[in-house]
């Protein structure tokens, strides 16, 4: 089997990567489902590593907590868990997370000549189908990344056993990456400040002004693979019914072109993502986001 390297980086299994009819799809979809990029023991890995981070394991810790963080801890409860940056605070699960593969896979179907990490959240959805944390609304990712310039950041939701419906899988609106957005919406609140029937009502009248259909697609992911997901794309997803946790991690991912910019909410105030209090600053005093400690470089060609 030939492999290549593309500058310098790793090598890379061409077989892994996307084909040209996977990237028209993507483009025309807003999604793709990836072929095996983990094996069995890295993914097994991976739990390890999580119930280790859960457990208090630290390399490193937060310089500070940004006003925004989403940071699960044992006080919380049975709820579902959100823990931002575990990229940076967990060696174990940085080392299997952090493939080269990851950021080959998305560079192809961005068309990006660089990909880097913009944020990581090890995600945990506990088997209780009554838990109202459980039920993720439909939201695009972009709404929350305003500080940013790019228009093709992307999702790698990655799950650590076979994800189906049953556990509240990832579900994409399929196509919606392609709408043209209503006005009127304070978009910068976040979904789980916000009413779910709200969230509901904006696709329904979205998908209307659009003359398109809401077409939903849960992704069937199986152990090892994970799917991608552009930042403009509606999803979310539902309860897990099964009777074993949702575990998982959403890698969003920015191409090298990105950059901080200024955003204003529509009351006047100014967007502050929480990378803006945490990565280095450029120069002329802007919130660096290749700062390499927080957004490491994941493929370059």
């Amino acid at each position: 089997m030939t492999v290549t390297t593309i500058a310098g980086m790793p090598q890379v299994d061409p077989d892994l990567l996307p084909s040209e009819e996977d990237v028209r799809g993507y483009a025309e979809h807003g999604w793709y489902l990836s072929k095996r990029l983990f094996t069995d023991a890295e993914v097994d890995a991976l739990v390890e590593a999580s119930e280790g981070f859960y457990a208090g394991e630290r390399a490193r810790d937060l310089p500070s907590r940004p006003p925004n963080l989403a940071y699960w801890e044992p006080s919380q409860g049975p709820v579902q868990r959100h823990n931002d940056y575990v990229h940076y605070e967990s060696a174990a699960i940085a080392a299997i997370l952090l493939k080269p593969v990851i950021g080959a896979v998305a560079a192809r179907l961005a068309q990006a000549s660089q990909i880097r990490v913009f944020q990581s959240t090890l995600i945990y959805k506990p088997p209780t189908p009554g838990e109202v944390t459980n039920l993720v609304p439909w939201h695009m990712d972009r709404h929350y990344w305003q500080t940013c310039t790019s228009e093709a950041m992307l999702t790698a939701f990655i799950p650590c056993h076979d994800c189906g419906v049953e556990m509240g899988t990832i579900t994409m609106i399929d196509g919606s990456h392609l709408w043209k957005e209503i006005e009127g919406d304070d978009s910068t609140r976040h979904f789980a400040r916000r009413d779910r029937s709200e969230l509901e009502s904006i696709l329904r009248q979205t998908a209307q002004a659009n003359g398109a259909e809401v077409n939903s697609i849960p992704m069937e992911i199986p152990k090892g693979h994970m799917s991608f997901h552009h930042c403009r794309i509606y999803h979310g997803s539902g309860h897990n019914v099964s009777d074993r946790p949702r575990r998982a991690i959403s890698l969003h991912l920015q191409d090298g072109e990105n950059a901080w910019r200024p955003y204003h909410r529509p009351d006047g105030s100014l967007l502050t993502y929480n990378h803006d209090t945490l990565v280095r600053k450029t120069p002329d005093g802007k919130p660096d986001y290749a700062d390499p400690d927080f957004c490491p470089v994941l493929w370059s060609a």
